[in-house]
């Protein structure tokens, strides 16, 4: 362990150790273990990866990083402005740069504009075993990098973002592992980004919300000009309450006119719960849906717009009776083409009206299949088509099993063309 009194910092949370920290830190080879304390600081703690390796270590999370200023209680910023390729790896950013740590640490904010981590320039940072709390936002992730690793994390209550990719160029990103709640402005948020290759697994991202934002959402991916693909959502628990404009997971393209820039995505095993709409698509292309769990979406379950290549198999939609009964919930595909439905199952869903749509419902979509699904109980229609081309509909079953049924028809299609209804039983 760093003998840090030498340097002169105190570890009380009272005296200013920011100019004391930074000296340690410069002078220290390799790690800087700070000892059990409040370590506060008014300017971010500057690490320089190309004065060589470095790592932040908070001796089993009893030390505390309070930031009493604006900026990043800690700032990591390397040279590498490359790939993540063999030959523009080597050199000064193999030797010297490779894999700064930051490990069993705490971070809080005591400054509207103090943030947790920043990042930039740099190669394979790793974070692990760190809580960033009552901050803007948890760890920023800018400029360009490469292989970021966060795992087994506290990002919570924090007023801006809790991971914040913010108009970063990024190949290769894990976040695994980690608690990430309770931050106003997105749990995960990915801004204007260009980006490649974004695992998102084994997290509980949950109640990542703002009532006084138009939007929220936990996951949260939106392109503006940039592109984002090679995406997976994975084996998390996703779930919030529901808020005006909210989505557990909402993904955002460029355009109309430019409707691939976000896609390639695998959203696969989580369970996906309680807010306004569970997943909210638009001008997105190539999503497949896999093994979810979805409930409590207040007005959707699903909702896309304008998309292309939608793939949704093998999912859950249910209500649990022990808990209340106010989610519309349902499936509503708008002005989207090549949407693939299949093996889904489908129980109490309160969508749409007796004048208008049903648990699953498409309006001017192209290339709609859906098939061997079981829709159960539905409060008006089962399927519900407007205006859609090139449909079919196949072996489906469509019941109202209820005491007092209140289905009013199992499949009502209204102005499609080249449709088929086939094997279908109600």
């Amino acid at each position: 362990m760093t003998d840090l009194s030498r340097f002169g910092v105190r570890g009380d949370g009272v005296a200013d150790d920011t100019a004391a920290l930074q000296r340690a830190l410069d002078e220290t080879a390799g790690e800087l273990r700070l000892a059990p304390g409040t370590y506060r600081l008014t300017r971010p703690l500057e690490v320089r990866l190309d004065q060589g390796r470095r790592a932040i270590s908070g001796s089993g999370a009893t030390a505390r990083l309070l930031m009493a200023g604006p900026g990043p209680a800690v700032r990591l910023t390397g040279t590498h402005r490359g790939s993540a390729a063999p030959e523009q790896t080597a050199g000064e950013v193999a030797d010297s740069q490779r894999m700064p740590v930051l490990f069993d640490l705490e971070i809080a904010g005591e400054h509207p504009e103090a943030d947790g981590v920043e990042i930039a320039y740099a190669w394979q940072p790793t974070l692990s075993r760190v809580q960033v709390q009552r901050c803007r936002h948890g760890i920023h992730v800018v400029a360009n990098n490469r292989n970021v690793l966060i795992s087994d994390c506290h990002i919570y209550h924090n007023a801006g973002a809790g991971i914040f990719l913010d108009k970063v160029g990024l190949h290769q990103i894990n976040i695994i592992g980690s608690h990430i709640s309770y931050n106003r402005r997105g749990g995960i948020k990915v801004w204007r980004s260009e980006i490649r290759n974004l695992q998102i697994t084994g997290n509980d991202i949950e109640y990542n919300f703002d009532r006084d934002a138009d939007v929220s959402a936990d996951v949260w991916i939106e392109t503006g000009t940039s592109s984002v693909r090679e995406v997976t959502i994975a084996s998390n628990t996703i779930q919030a309450v529901p808020t005006s404009g909210g989505s557990n997971i909402r993904v955002i393209g460029h355009s109309v006119e430019v409707g691939h820039k976000a896609g390639l995505i695998s959203i696969a095993g989580n369970i996906i719960s309680s807010q306004e709409t569970n997943v909210y698509l638009q001008w997105a292309r190539g999503i497949t849906f896999t093994g979810n769990t979805f409930f409590n979406g207040q007005r959707h379950s699903i909702h896309a717009r304008q998309s292309t290549h939608l793939l949704v198999g093998s999912c859950v939609f249910d209500h649990n009776p022990d808990y209340p009964r106010d989610a519309q919930d349902g499936l509503l595909f708008e002005e989207c083409e090549g949407v693939t439905l299949t093996g889904l199952h489908l129980v109490d869903l309160l969508a749409g009206s007796p004048e208008r749509g049903g648990a699953i419902e498409l309006r001017a979509c192209r290339g709609v299949s859906i098939t061997d699904c079981q829709i159960l109980n539905p409060a008006h229609r089962g399927i519900a088509l407007e205006r859609c081309d090139r449909v079919l509909v196949a072996n489906c079953l469509i019941a109202d099993t209820r005491a007092q049924p209140s289905m009013v028809e199992a499949i009502r299609d209204e102005g499609s063309t080249r449709a088929c209804f086939t094997g279908n039983l109600s």
